[in-house]
């Protein structure tokens, strides 16, 4: 039996979950964008403790949302992450982001998911998994054009979902394309992967782990008045 702490920070939704092996025992989360991280993660974890009658000494595990995502939310989680394994003496689980997203969509044989993620202008973070959730093609960052994902749709109904999935919707036109803005990463979504990962012991080194960004942060300075 295994008991893991799973924390979700790579996006505005702040999401933290207990799970004892496939089932998931508290979900404390809330996707408002003037929340801070910072600020409710730490809460969020002690009231899922307490919810759940347990105490940090009773993990076996953290899972980290790894990315791509916002870089200040993926830093804060991953440093809580790493700081209560180092705490603990206990295994570090990373899940891919985007991958923990396609578990939210139920689709029929056949179709694909394509997690996305907004980034800026018209750009947006994107990977593609067929209904077994196997990734097909994997994770970029991609301005999206009128020609985006074409070569998925001609045999496929195709699930765009995600934070990305309106600006997709005004950009590419077909009718396998079936949008859905309205799932966020969570982190109830990430059992399924992180019990999988427990159980084959894919974990990472907690020293030197960092998430994936997948594109360089860049700081903008602020132009110094004359």
């Amino acid at each position: 039996m295994a008991i893991i702490l799973h924390l979700e920070t790579a996006t505005t939704n702040c999401s933290v979950s207990i799970s004892r092996d496939d089932e998931i025992i508290v979900l404390k989360e809330n996707n408002a964008v003037s929340y801070s991280h910072s600020e409710q993660l730490h809460l969020y974890i002690k009231e899922a403790l307490k919810e759940a009658s347990l105490s940090l000494s009773d993990m076996d595990a953290v899972a980290i949302s790894k990315g791509p995502g916002s870089y200040t939310g993926l830093r804060i989680g991953v440093s809580a992450a790493k700081g209560l394994c180092f705490s603990l003496d206990i295994p570090l689980i990373s899940v891919p982001t985007l991958q923990s997203m396609a578990h939210q969509v139920d689709v029929e044989i056949g179709a694909l998911i394509i997690p996305v993620l907004d980034a800026r202008r018209m750009e947006v973070y994107s990977s593609v998994f067929d209904s077994d959730y196997k990734e097909v093609r994997e994770t970029r960052a991609e301005v999206i054009n009128e020609n985006s994902f074409a070569e998925y749709i001609e045999e496929n109904k195709v699930y765009v979902v995600g934070s990305g999935a309106e600006k997709c919707r005004g950009v590419v036109q077909h009718p396998n394309f079936i949008f859905d803005e309205s799932v966020v990463p969570s982190a109830k979504d990430m059992v399924s992967i992180a019990i999988k990962k427990f159980g084959s012991k894919q974990f990472e080194d907690v020293a030197y782990f960092e998430p994936y960004y997948l594109k360089d942060f860049v700081l903008q300075q602020k132009k110094k008045k004359n």
